[in-house]
């Protein structure tokens, strides 16, 4: 797994930046909000990232906080929502204002992003509202909580290895109770032919 990218803005474009390590550029597809925080082509950046594998791809997203990182891994895990429409939120406002509507119920936010339509909106609320706890005081940081339970961190190791939502569902829905492990064991067992 590439969690991190440090290096030179080689390019930057609305949707991706290039950086290069060592002598090698990385395409990391970005959203706008993370997009604000790259510098011009030939300054330093750092971006947190995540890689999803695909049949016919290696795709490299990037952010510029862990808090992002970990908001775009929850979308991922709503039906419907894949890379482009999490990157389409993402770009809709800091990490923590997402949160906050998050944990508001506001489905309207998200049903203004492109290609999200309103039971697709209100999915994503149903199924990240508990996971997203807002604190009282406004300065305060809104947190993001994975849990430790071994169906949520199964279903979160399946997704970085590239299923889609529905897939893992479908996966994970008559595993036996067990560890995250067993739990994945048990789903790469079941997709192969």
């Amino acid at each position: 797994m590439i969690a991190l990218v440090h290096g030179e803005v080689a390019v930057r474009r609305p949707d991706h930046v290039v950086v290069s390590c060592a002598g090698v550029g990385y395409r990391l597809a970005v959203s706008s909000e993370t997009l604000r925080h790259v510098p011009a082509a030939g300054k330093p950046v750092t971006l947190h990232s995540h890689l999803i594998v695909r049949d016919d791809a290696l795709q490299l997203y990037g952010f510029a906080s862990e808090e992002e990182r970990d908001l775009f891994l929850m979308l991922l895990g709503v039906q419907s929502v894949g890379p482009k429409v999490a990157l389409a939120v993402l770009s809709g406002g800091t990490p923590r204002d997402l949160l906050r509507a998050l944990a508001a119920g506001d489905a309207a936010r998200f049903q203004a992003v492109p290609g999200i339509g309103k039971r697709t909106a209100e999915r994503i609320v149903v199924e990240l509202r508990e996971k997203v706890a807002a604190h009282a005081a406004p300065d305060e940081t809104v947190a993001v909580h994975r849990g430790d339970d071994p169906r949520s961190l199964a279903r979160e190791g399946l997704l970085g290895l590239g299923f889609t939502g529905v897939e893992v569902d479908a996966l994970l829905s008559g595993a036996p109770d067990g560890t995250p492990e067993e739990l994945i064991a048990h789903a790469l067992k079941a997709a192969r032919p």
